[in-house]
């Protein structure tokens, strides 16, 4: 009977973050009707049943039909109330414990009634509970269960209706029998519906997995270069300086421009001028060191950080990787094309903050392109 309850909610979680608020409303309205057609199909077959122990003379045939009209009242209730958006304002907007505090009461209301063909019921709430369980809260989950045992107790110990499960003749047997089928079905469907809501649950974790990987990605790296972005590079950056500072050992860095690059826009066009970024990044990560960090600063300017790397040492890594760009056949990309690159070197010094050790790099850049470019100019 509560079944839908669960794909639904959980189709209601994945899908509520991404659809405008105007949209979830009406597919909420629309996921509880059909919440309430599997209800009354349920009830359907409850009355099913009570229609085989009536013909087998167990019961009035009075009971299949008014048991049916109360179960569809019930229904048509919650659907009205659906449709006039109540529901809505609550957190669970399924009204489960509602909805199993009826059914509960429905049940017990008829097994009182008619205990001759109680079985029916008693199986019903078996059903009921299992079923309501799966996606109630243990707040939830306590008060059913509260509810239920009180209603239970009343009739076992304080009326003494016989409570029966018909077998004397072979029609009630077989309605017997076809009782414990449905039930154990619906409770079958209770285990189908519970182990598509874990893999659901399991392929939803997979996918936020991915999708938190993605956004880091994003806000790590620079889509056009997969070079670290401005934002990841200076906290790089801060953290190299600190390690460095801390443990006493050299860390140097190399902001880089890329030589006339508004130039080559102009002349040949933005998509190689792109084509030229990528292709520099992808030389730059051939040719560093996998400790080294290498962002774009902004446009065309580039920063490579050199962890564990002296004064010395930094400046000639920079001017090796200058010859490297300088060598590629840019002609690839576009004919007559050529790039080269300059670059400011600098190198911690002690209790020099990150910000400092970066403006004497940019002045060091400055001199390398005041004094003709594809050079190398330490700070």
């Amino acid at each position: 009977m509560w079944g839908a309850v669960f794909p639904l909610k959980l189709m209601d979680q994945l899908s509520s973050a991404d659809a405008p608020a105007s949209d979830v409303l009406p597919r909420r309205a629309v996921q509880r009707r059909q919440i309430q057609t599997i209800m009354a199909l349920s009830y359907l077959t409850d009355t099913a049943v009570l229609a085989l122990y009536a013909l087998a003379g167990t019961t009035s045939l009075t009971t299949p039909p008014v048991f049916l009209v109360c179960a569809l009242l019930s229904v048509t209730c919650f659907v009205l109330l659906s449709d006039a958006h109540f529901n809505d304002r609550f957190k669970d907007h399924y009204l489960v414990l509602q909805q199993m505090g009826v059914s509960f009461l429905l049940m017990l209301s008829f097994i009182y009634i008619v205990p001759e063909v109680g079985c029916v019921f008693l199986c019903s709430l078996f059903v009921i509970v299992a079923l309501g369980s799966l996606r109630s809260t243990m707040l939830q989950i306590g008060i059913a269960w509260g509810v239920l045992t009180a209603g239970l107790a009343w009739l076992f110990l304080l009326t003494t209706i016989p409570i029966s499960m018909p077998h004397g003749t072979f029609a009630e047997r077989f309605a017997t029998l076809f009782l414990f089928v449905v039930t154990i079905g619906r409770c079958m469907m209770v285990g189908m519906f519970s182990s598509a809501l874990r893999e659901s649950f399991n392929t939803q974790g997979l996918a936020l997995k991915e999708a938190y990987r993605r956004i880091e990605e994003l806000a790590e790296f620079d889509e056009l270069t997969g070079a670290h972005n401005r934002r990841s590079i200076m906290h790089a950056l801060v953290e190299e300086s600190e390690r460095a500072i801390r443990t006493k050992s050299p860390c140097s860095i190399a902001l880089i421009d890329l030589d006339f690059f508004k130039k080559i826009n102009d002349l040949y066009g933005h998509p190689v001028g792109d084509e030229v970024l990528r292709t520099f990044a992808i030389t730059m990560f051939a040719n560093v060191r996998a400790i080294d960090k290498f962002g774009r600063y902004g446009g065309e300017e580039f920063l490579l950080i050199m962890p564990e790397t002296a004064e010395d040492t930094a400046e000639k890594v920079a001017d090796r990787l200058r010859m490297i760009i300088a060598d590629i056949d840019w002609n690839s990309i576009s004919p007559g094309i050529a790039v080269t690159m300059s670059a400011g070197v600098a190198t911690l010094r002690h209790d020099e903050t990150p910000e400092n050790l970066l403006l004497r790099a940019d002045m060091a850049l400055y001199r390398a392109k005041d004094r003709g470019r594809n050079r190398i100019e330490h700070a």
